[in-house]
């Protein structure tokens, strides 16, 4: 009776232990999921909707940097205890605390986390919340068809939503809540060399308190300070004149080429339309947004995984980020008009830049100093003289160009900015200057992968 009941408890253990693991999809528990879940594609595809919700919803060239960002930050810290060559960005971001930690002794799906933790912060800082809870269904539909354990699926996803849950609590504390009610920019009618609104919305000052926005790496706004604008002055055959007559000439005698790398670099995220009575909005992608989708195919272009992804994504936009709070510290600092409006003042009343001036200040060049910036960022990452091909505006009827590198890229910027009409040539060198020292700068200091 003894050796009976012996045998019988033995067969119900081995009965036991043969029980299926619940799995996340319809068929058994997959033991190669960790290695399907580790698809960069993901993440890209997280950064393309994401991209195209900023465009929609119109959010200004900084607060868009601001996004991407904080939702690129929290899917890296999601991701990076599960791959123990990469080191956690706190204590390296400007306040930034530690995390969370995942439950020691059980198994996640990081990238799942990852996932998750980005989409998480980057539904909760946008307005469109609903192309983003699309997004997320689709991709975790794929993650569910792996058939990964259930349990793992749902510890990796609460993870996921705790760190999402950290970042944007650190989020609340960079002064941006505060700059939404700070007061208008003051207009100095009375000095000529200021800036004032330009046609044809004749809107006031852009974001002129983004300088008060927590810096991501750098210490402050005006750590690296920028060389000045050129005096200004109206006499004819004077150095600022001169470059003022530049910009009148260049535009009025644009070949098709240079025309064409003006409207490509545009990236203006709304220029109103004016034909006769009627106006309508343009959308385009912004300067940060058309990096960002130049990161995700230089991380396809060299097989970047997901974590070397996510790394990728972290260097560039902070260093988009931080160049945009030096940038803007800049422009507001120096106050200086816009070659479109001192060209009608002094040179000809009717004059029209090929391309619509944004309204904001203009020293230094914004669209140069990120584009330095983030191709700083992206040849640490990958090695100078990287050929690539960048097909962002595609969608808006304009062909796809390639560059020999990504400062080629950069440079085309701060020359497009020229044939565009709404930048001197001494506000797009000096702003390629800032970038790019801005970029170096913080890709030495942020220290995100063991040597």
């Amino acid at each position: 009776m003894k050796r009976f009941l012996l045998f019988f408890t033995m067969l119900l253990a081995y009965t036991a232990c043969k029980q299926p693991v619940k799995s996340t999809g319809n068929g058994p528990v997959s033991d190669d999921y960790q290695t399907k879940a580790n698809n960069p594609e993901f993440l890209h595809a997280g950064v393309r909707r994401t991209v195209d919700i900023i465009r929609y919803d119109i959010f200004a060239p900084p607060i868009a940097s601001r996004i991407f960002a904080y939702s690129t930050i929290a899917g890296y810290e999601a991701m990076a205890p599960g791959f123990p060559q990469y080191k956690s960005l706190a204590g390296q971001l400007t306040d930034l605390p530690a995390g969370p930690p995942p439950e020691a002794g059980k198994e996640y799906c990081y990238p799942l986390a990852g996932v998750n933790a980005m989409l998480v912060v980057s539904k909760a800082l946008v307005f469109s919340e609903g192309e983003v809870e699309s997004l997320k269904e689709d991709i975790f539909d794929q993650f569910k068809a792996m058939n990964m354990p259930q349990d793992v699926y749902d510890r990796s996803m609460a993870y996921g939503d705790a760190m999402a849950k950290h970042v944007l609590a650190w989020s609340k504390k960079d002064n941006y809540a505060q700059t939404r009610s700070a007061p208008k920019f003051t207009i100095d009618t009375k000095a000529p060399d200021r800036w004032r609104p330009t046609p044809p919305m004749y809107a006031d000052g852009l974001e002129p308190h983004w300088s008060k926005i927590r810096p991501w790496v750098l210490d402050s706004a005006g750590q690296f300070a920028c060389e000045p604008p050129l005096p200004f002055s109206t006499t004819k055959g004077s150095a600022f004149y001169n470059q003022a007559k530049e910009v009148y000439d260049i535009v009025n005698n644009l070949n098709p080429t240079d025309s064409l790398t003006a409207w490509y670099w545009d990236d203006n995220p709304f220029a109103l339309q004016v034909s006769g009575h009627l106006s309508f909005g343009r959308k385009k992608i912004s300067p940060g947004g058309h990096w960002m989708l130049i990161t995700s195919g230089a991380c396809r272009d060299q097989k970047a995984d997901i974590m070397r992804s996510a790394e990728t994504y972290v260097r560039v936009v902070t260093a988009i980020a931080d160049a945009f709070i030096s940038c803007w510290h800049t422009k507001y600092k120096t106050n200086l008009i816009r070659p479109e409006s001192y060209i009608n003042q002094y040179i000809d009343a009717e004059w029209v830049p090929l391309i619509q001036t944004p309204p904001f200040p203009e020293h230094t060049s914004g669209h140069s100093t990120i584009s330095a910036a983030a191709a700083a960022a992206l040849t640490y990452s990958f090695g100078d003289n990287v050929a690539f091909t960048d097909s962002t505006e595609v969608e808006f009827g304009l062909p796809a160009r390639s560059f020999k590198s990504f400062n080629e890229a950069a440079n085309e910027v701060g020359m497009s900015r020229l044939y565009g009409g709404i930048h001197y040539r001494t506000g797009n060198v000096v702003g390629l200057k800032n970038g790019r020292e801005i970029g170096k700068y913080i890709c030495e200091k942020l220290i995100l992968k063991a040597k």
